[in-house]
């Protein structure tokens, strides 16, 4: 069960952020809206709330999943893989130590987005990708192993993190899309597999029993409340247009 949650309002500047959607750019006032729908569907979830304040030196600023890890015995302050977003990291370094006595960070030349690593229990899932690479990874499982948990990579192809076709959502049921819904290291779990029409609905969060997803893919959705979890959808359009989607948007531990 998680017990905090952390998030980022948008800054004004996310209508520049990297994007490789071709969808155009995000209406702000829009994705401020939102967001806040976000925010409450989270309080719909029996879990205390950080709301850190817009940083507009830093257009996806908002993604706060992508430059800290939150385990259950340390924080981990990530390296991004984006040079443009380097410098989240130590504006989350001290809001992680409110919460952590063990917060730990990677190093040069190592790059890590924590959108590329998966929690599953005390294991983690880490996607070598565009921005994570080998010795970010190999960081990150040394980091794992020091405070008894453990990690594994998973080589991309296609997609950006791990996530995007990726959500465990706990009792052994796994989303994916894509490439994921073959993969050997994942025939383990429940697999339910999503349509190439619904990818993008693969990037879900379970948060106590609820499952937060984008809204307009029925057919997940329906998948999901047929395990038995009250689905909650919320908007998440404007995050789209920048390469965004449910998880990015939070922490949760």
């Amino acid at each position: 069960m998680f017990k905090h949650i952390i998030a980022r309002t948008p800054c004004r500047g996310l209508v520049n952020g990297i994007s490789s959607s071709n969808l155009g750019k995000p209406d702000y006032a829009k994705a401020l809206e939102q967001h806040n729908a976000y925010i409450r569907a989270l309080q719909t979830c029996g879990v205390d709330i950080t709301i850190l304040p817009p940083a507009e030196d830093f257009p996806d600023s908002v993604f706060v999943e992508d430059p800290a890890l939150c385990t259950p015995h340390c924080a981990i302050v990530t390296r991004p893989g984006a040079d443009s977003r380097r410098g989240e990291a130590s504006l989350m370094e001290p809001v992680l130590r409110r919460f952590y006595q063990q917060v730990e960070s990677i190093q040069a030349p190592g790059t890590l987005d924590a959108g590329d690593v998966m929690m599953v229990g005390s294991h983690f899932y880490i996607g070598e990708s565009a921005r994570t690479n080998a010795e970010g990874a190999r960081q990150l499982i040394a980091i794992l192993e020091k405070h008894g948990m453990s990690g594994s990579v998973v080589r991309l192809e296609k997609v950006l993190h791990l996530k995007t076709g990726l959500a465990y959502l706990e009792n052994n049921n796994l989303l994916a899309a894509g490439e994921f819904i073959t993969k050997p290291e994942f025939q383990k779990f429940n697999i339910i597999a999503i349509p190439e029409e619904e990818s993008y609905a693969a990037n879900c969060i379970w948060v106590n029993g609820k499952v937060i997803m984008p809204s307009g893919y029925p057919h997940t959705r329906d998948r999901i409340a047929a395990l038995g979890y009250t689905v909650i959808e919320v908007d998440t359009s404007e995050y789209r247009k920048v390469d965004g989607g449910v998880s990015c948007m939070s922490l949760r531990f």
